[in-house]
């Protein structure tokens, strides 16, 4: 475990852009909300004392999620990139010959590259995007007229977000897991162009199924991996609004159409709504 965690931490000294990348942006952010316009009125999203409660739920929940879902995105392209990297440049400025000579296992280098590609990546980009939402929320809600701030400065709906990008980050490790084999498996084995080898086998697979059987399987097996079955399994609702937007749009997630994230969703709305009936 010692040695594990020794190895972790040597991908975040050879690494740098793993804090230094999500830094940059978040840094972006807070000058373009500084000195950036806010278009913002309650003529176009009516927010103010006269709204009901679950609307200005629904505006808070849904800005705090756009902001953090810039970091999503450049998180993942990273990831995938961290993974695809990771071994091939070790093999190709050949510190692997100065790894190898330690008392480390090859199960403890691949294993804690594993851990950081899936793991301390996303946490990372979760801690920083966190601080991040709140500097932008606190810019925003003074620039802009009072109601702003009440929309988005909503503790319980703010809570019940770190709970769900947790679940996220946890069972995204669990359900990209063979996506993230198959790149590190390319990163050790690639003498060249790892980008293309990465797609151009399976590309190679579904084409030759297709051509020569007719048939789709290859195809919808990479489509339910890679696009729609993790969200088709953690987000899919049950009647009406459906998935996150649904959720945060509805009271406290009372009703929410979550599937495998309902109850995390609905565990932390419980005990936000128990905080606020708890009498003095």
């Amino acid at each position: 475990m010692n040695n594990l965690m020794w190895l972790i931490r040597r991908e975040f000294w050879e690494n740098k852009a793993i804090w230094l990348l999500p830094a940059v942006i978040a840094g972006f952010m807070i000058v373009a909300s500084i000195f950036g316009g806010v278009h913002v009125g309650p003529n176009e999203i009516h927010v103010g004392p006269g709204s009901s409660v679950p609307e200005s739920r629904m505006i808070g929940g849904m800005a705090l999620f756009a902001f953090s879902a810039i970091f999503v995105v450049i998180m993942s392209i990273y990831s995938a990139w961290y993974l695809l990297d990771c071994l091939y440049a070790d093999r190709k400025d050949r510190s692997i010959l100065f790894w190898k000579s330690l008392p480390l296992t090859d199960a403890e280098t691949v294993l804690s590259k594993l851990i950081v590609g899936l793991l301390a990546i996303p946490l990372v980009y979760f801690a920083i995007a966190d601080l991040t939402t709140l500097a932008l929320a606190f810019i925003i809600s003074i620039r802009a007229s009072s109601w702003v701030g009440t929309a988005l400065w909503q503790p319980d709906v703010w809570l019940q977000l770190q709970v769900l990008w947790l679940f996220l980050i946890v069972t995204l490790a669990i359900w990209l897991l063979p996506v993230a084999g198959w790149l590190m498996l390319v990163s050790a084995t690639a003498t060249r162009a790892v980008v293309l080898w990465s797609f151009l086998p399976p590309l190679g697979l579904y084409l030759g199924e297709r051509w020569l059987f007719g048939t789709h399987v290859i195809g919808n097996l990479l489509y339910d991996r890679l696009v729609a079955g993790y969200a088709q399994r953690a987000f899919s609702g049950s009647g009406g609004e459906s998935g996150l937007w649904g959720s945060i749009a509805r009271e406290s997630g009372a009703h929410a159409g979550f599937g495998a994230a309902d109850s995390v969703w609905t565990f932390s709305a419980a005990c936000s709504e128990a905080e606020a009936t708890e009498p003095a």
